[in-house]
């Protein structure tokens, strides 16, 4: 099968809650999306906004291999003439080779919506096609509200077809806008389409139902040789079609060969780059893509993709770009534990009484509210800490916080503030520091008290930021009695890791995680860094 993929993350993507692409952004998004292998890349509505306008204006200059740039616009209103349409004028001063022209294929949304007759929305849908063809414009007509409209008149809704192919459209996109549509539902009106009218035929479905990629393999299935979606399944209300699940189900399950063998690799590279250019936490299970599509958490898992890497995963998921990953939990065996330290380059005896303690370790501190499975760097420490022969780059001897509230003037006037003062110390080799440091808030002075100790040592730890602190409640019932877990993310500029902490005492497990963020990183540089 010869079958297109176009991609509508610049414009539909855009439509999800909290996402706005910069031009740059969408720049940037465009080509890694030529790299993928995409054969279409719909840049935007340059009639609705400014934006989108620059970006046609600059995609001008892209050097792509594969895809073709599409402009986005709606037919001509009800009662006006094509050649006065702003929006129709801005499709053709875009650029772009191609426009996809959507139009109302439901009876009802034509009446109730639209507010115009059955025979007019025909005649916009015909004007507004041949106006564009005229002008040296290929067209995909996207057929909004197609199914919907085939339930309720499927006569009207293929004559809409009819009219956009006799017009010179050179594909008819069939939508399942409102993504209620059942698969069966979409077979039966794709082969409908496909039988009556003989030109390219698409699918283009949202997920409201949760049937947003069974919708589109059905169509496939039923003859559509073109497919719609956006990377992440990014679309207003539950999204569009996911291009990261639909894509290698084509090429892996179907044996539809939509990409190449390197071009599928850089799959996982995408999702996360417009994850990153959204400004959204890739969202961990995704299929395929997602950090957690191929980890092992249970005992039994691990253990059988030690022995068979396929036992518990239904792909290599280096096909994807993706890896592999065992984590570590109160639900772990002795075999997680061993794959773990493997895997971080920490040789463990097989049968060794190393890892069944460590395990037993790990079940102790989850049940107090400790978890591996998203803090690997603190687990990489238990590990190390297990090992008879570990010398720790420093050791707490104590530390106190103080937090005073106060105003600013001696005779109580003005705004009041809080002060939070740590004492902290440590021991480096023989030397015993003791230091003092203020923060905005306890635990940042407890990091700048620390690092105030810790940096006489090792200079080079200055380098390390905390990037993201999380606080979570483990027992809301007893209020602030609560066990608290700390989780914290740190970077070096170069690399990123996270560490964790569970204590009653916010302030304890706070300094849990901070001080396992920071031994974290010298363990890992401590030869350097001296």
């Amino acid at each position: 099968m010869s079958l297109k993929l176009y991609d509508t993350t610049l414009r539909d993507g855009s439509q999800k809650e909290g996402v706005s692409f910069s031009v740059v952004d969408k720049l940037r998004i465009a080509r890694k999306l030529d790299e993928l292998g995409i054969h279409y890349i719909e840049g935007g509505w340059p009639g609705s906004n400014p934006k989108d306008a620059e970006f046609f204006e600059k995609a001008k200059g892209l050097k792509l291999s594969t895809a073709r740039i599409a402009v986005f616009g709606s037919t001509r209103r009800p009662k006006t003439r094509a050649e006065t349409d702003g929006n129709l004028i801005a499709l053709t001063e875009s650029g772009a080779e191609i426009a996809t022209i959507v139009g109302k294929c439901s009876d009802r949304q034509v009446t109730q919506v639209l507010e115009t007759s059955l025979e007019e929305n025909l005649s916009m849908i015909a004007e507004s096609i041949q106006y564009l063809k005229e002008r040296g414009l290929s067209i995909f007509f996207d057929a909004e509200h197609f199914f919907d409209g085939f339930k309720s008149d499927p006569d009207y809704a293929l004559r809409c077809l009819s009219v956009a192919a006799e017009a010179g459209a050179s594909c008819l996109v069939l939508c399942d806008t409102n993504g209620g549509a059942l698969p069966e539902e979409i077979a039966r009106a794709v082969e409908a389409s496909v039988k009556s009218i003989n030109i390219e035929t698409g699918i283009h479905t949202h997920n409201d139902g949760g049937l947003a990629m069974a919708n589109t393999l059905a169509a496939v299935k039923a003859g559509a040789t073109h497919v719609q979606g956006t990377i992440n399944g990014y679309g207003e209300r539950c999204g569009n079609a996911n291009l990261c699940t639909i894509i290698p189900t084509l090429k892996l399950k179907m044996g539809v060969d939509c990409v190449t063998d390197t071009q599928l690799a850089r799959l996982t590279e995408v999702s996360h780059l417009v994850s990153e250019a959204a400004n959204l936490m890739p969202d961990a299970s995704l299929p395929y893509v997602g950090l957690s599509a191929f980890s092992h958490k249970g005992g039994i898992h691990v253990s059988g993709v030690t022995k068979w890497a396929d036992a518990y995963q239904h792909i290599d998921p280096s096909l994807v770009g993706n890896r592999l990953r065992v984590v570590v939990s109160e639900l772990s065996g002795k075999g997680n534990i061993i794959y773990k330290a493997r895997e971080l380059g920490l040789d463990m005896p097989l049968q060794g009484a190393e890892a069944k303690k460590l395990l037993e370790q790990v079940k102790l501190l989850e049940s107090r509210g400790f978890q591996y499975d998203n803090a690997e760097a603190s687990f990489e420490l238990l590990v190390h800490r297990a090992r008879p022969d570990y010398r720790p780059p420093f050791e707490l001897v104590d530390f106190m916080v103080l937090v005073e509230k106060r105003r600013r003037t001696p005779t109580g006037e003005g705004p009041e503030e809080t002060l939070a003062e740590a004492m902290v110390k440590v021991r480096v080799g023989p030397d015993i520091m003791h230091t003092v440091a203020e923060g905005n808030g306890p635990v940042n002075a407890l990091d700048q008290a620390l690092r105030k100790a810790l940096v006489q040592f090792y200079p080079a730890l200055s380098a390390v930021k905390l990037v993201d602190y999380k606080v979570r409640i483990l027992e809301e019932s007893i209020g602030t009695e609560s066990q608290v877990r700390v989780l914290i993310e740190s970077s070096d500029g170069t690399d990123d890791w996270r560490t964790v902490g569970s204590s009653v005492n916010i302030i304890e497990a706070s300094w849990l995680a901070l001080a396992d963020s920071l031994e974290y990183w010298l363990v890992k540089h401590v030869a350097e860094s001296r």
